[in-house]
């Protein structure tokens, strides 16, 4: 028998956080600088498959030195910086506040985010302050797709009597988050961001697309869903 899920845990950065455009626009902002996105992100995402030895944001100032020649971007590190303290002020997606407002209102809503907490803090305030509870990488001290982070939050939630068949996990990127979620058996839910522009832009890219259990281009359509009680448990 198919049942509602009890609690969802969401990705931040890239799900409710649209950080390309906050990378974007902070460069033209901290830069005066005309950015080609499309080619910036692609750079960016080439960095980012080569793996980091920094927690995000801070890995962001490593990324920025690396790419500045090949922008014509200033190469000071005051400008390095700035750009990771930029990342607490990213916007959220424009249907992301209500949303999630929506959301809370049938759901425990816990952030899973690779974030550091400072960073964080600023993003949740601009998302308006929506989840019960959150783990960044300072508590779960590894990054997704480590099964490690999932773990950790498992225990979290298990601590408040949720068991893994009551979490449904929303996220956009396949290669963080909806592949490693679906092989330990959650439910998941696949916002596609980019749906409409295609690729993988700033998100690491997979070979192969996991299938998820829902799938979205928009967070409204998910809340849409829960609101008129059609947002079911697909495993236990």
């Amino acid at each position: 028998m198919s049942r509602f899920p009890k609690a969802l845990t969401f990705d931040v950065v890239g799900t409710l956080i649209d950080f390309e455009s906050g990378m974007i626009n902070s460069l033209r902002k901290l830069c005066g600088v005309a950015i080609d996105r499309e080619a910036f992100l692609t750079a960016y995402r080439g960095m980012r498959a080569r793996g980091q030895t920094l927690p995000f944001p801070q890995d962001l100032k490593p990324i920025y030195q690396e790419l500045a020649p090949h922008f014509g971007l200033p190469t000071d590190e005051a400008y390095s910086d700035a750009f990771v303290y930029a990342a607490k002020d990213w916007p959220a997606f424009e249907d992301s506040v209500e949303a999630m407002r929506r959301l809370g209102q049938h759901f425990k809503l816990v952030a899973m985010t690779n974030t550091q907490r400072w960073a964080f803090s600023g993003m949740e305030k601009t998302l308006g302050l929506p989840f019960h509870d959150s783990i960044t990488v300072d508590d779960a001290l590894c990054e997704k797709p480590d099964t490690a982070f999932f773990g950790f939050t498992r225990g979290r939630l298990s601590r408040d009597g949720f068991l893994q068949g009551d979490i449904l996990h929303v996220a956009q990127s396949q290669y963080h988050d909806i592949g490693i979620a679906r092989k330990l058996g959650y439910t998941v839910c696949w916002i596609e961001r980019r749906k409409a522009v295609g690729g993988f832009g700033g998100t690491i890219a997979v070979e192969n697309l996991t299938k998820p259990d829902y799938h979205f281009s928009t967070l409204k359509e998910l809340a849409d869903l829960a609101d008129s009680g059609g947002l079911k448990m697909l495993y236990s």
